[in-house]
């Protein structure tokens, strides 16, 4: 696992986990405006971006790496800790581990309830079709296809080279453990009701059912969670797509002391 750094390492630690698939680069633009009041962490996750030549392994293998990351470099405390999907689980499983280790947490479209069923049906057709879906051509057209389509959401030049670059070296047993762990198989442990996090959990209007169910059980278990419903959106635009909206959200969240 690799991580990238950004801000002064003196100030209040901030660690975001980008979502599967995708690398560090998921919260870049979010990175560069918070370090200027915070040291700004971005890990790439093993089987992801430059790390795609380890293997993923699990939700509670990529928080175990993280944890020492934080214990080693931070004293073991962050002043936040936030993801978007598999990087909002991994999050969870962190404050899960430890119920000190953040005083906030920002979680957006991550499931926490089993869904085998799912998980099956994507893991087989990423390995039918990953290796179509995934190629520098289909990575070109789904970047075009944004522009066109959903301009206010496109990447710029900058994250759109890191997209085109990672994408297509992508491996499809990345996806096929991604699926089987995050989607199959990840449980919200019950020590999350001794997490002293306040928490702020995301989900898009139009996400799947499980997602929403997910957000309503991490908040009926643990003791201080806001739940925040993304009107008109679907699984993880805020973190991924749209920067400058999740700031507007989240920095009120980091600044409140209460």
């Amino acid at each position: 696992m690799m991580f990238h750094e950004f801000g002064d390492k003196n100030l209040p630690h901030i660690l975001l986990i980008h979502g599967g698939g995708n690398s560090w680069w998921n919260y870049l633009r979010q990175a560069r405006m918070l370090s200027d009041a915070y040291h700004v962490i971005l890990p790439t996750l093993d089987g992801h971006g430059e790390e795609c030549q380890k293997d993923y392994i699990s939700t509670e293998d990529s928080a175990q790496q993280i944890m020492g990351y934080v214990k080693s470099n931070c004293d073991g405390k962050l002043f936040a800790v936030g993801g978007v999907s598999l990087g909002g689980q991994i999050a969870i499983e962190l404050l899960s581990l430890d119920s000190g280790i953040a005083e906030k947490a920002i979680i957006d479209g991550s499931i926490c309830i089993p869904q085998p069923k799912l998980a099956r049906i994507s893991a087989i057709t990423v390995k039918l079709f990953g290796k179509l879906m995934f190629s520098r051509s289909a990575s070109r057209i789904q970047l075009s296809l944004m522009k066109k389509m959903y301009p206010n959401m496109a990447y710029p030049a900058e994250i759109e080279n890191y997209y085109m670059e990672d994408m297509p070296k992508l491996p499809i047993k990345t996806l096929v453990t991604m699926y089987r762990t995050y989607m199959g198989e990840y449980r919200l442990k019950d020590a999350i009701t001794e997490s002293k996090a306040q928490v702020l959990y995301i989900y898009g209007e139009r996400e799947m059912g499980c997602v929403k169910e997910s957000a309503r059980l991490f908040q009926k278990m643990h003791p201080d969670c806001t739940l925040h419903e993304a009107k008109g959106y679907n699984h993880g635009y805020l973190s991924a797509y749209l920067p400058l909206e999740w700031m507007d959200l989240v920095n009120p969240f980091l600044e409140n002391c209460v």
